[in-house]
């Protein structure tokens, strides 16, 4: 039995802001497409599955601010809520990551 594969955000998302993604000249490369430190975090490639820690992703078609300014609106997010689903019990804590993140 092979294991399904996770979808990370801009999959789920279809943000086009991946690496060579169709929205990179306009609106830049994705910062979870390049976190390392969250890398494998909910089964993602890099912050693929932990997006709403970082300043930078989209939402509703604009580039967001801090994890502080952002992280109200991304607990609405239905990709935040099928990873929250999708890991439970294991869904590691948004303080957690951002520790790993920091490199703590």
């Amino acid at each position: 039995m092979t294991k399904k594969q996770k979808l990370n955000c801009w999959e789920f998302k279809k943000c086009g802001r991946e690496p060579e993604g169709a929205h990179v000249h306009d609106l830049g490369i994705c910062p979870a497409t390049k976190a390392h430190q969250l890398d494998g975090v909910h089964g993602g490639i890099n912050a693929g599955r932990s997006c709403w820690i970082l300043a930078g992703t989209l939402c509703k078609g604009e580039v967001q601010g801090t994890f502080a300014q952002k992280y109200k609106s991304c607990e609405l997010c239905d990709f935040y809520k099928k990873v929250k689903e999708d890991e439970f019990p294991h869904f590691t804590l948004s303080a957690l990551l951002l520790k790993k993140l920091n490199g703590k």
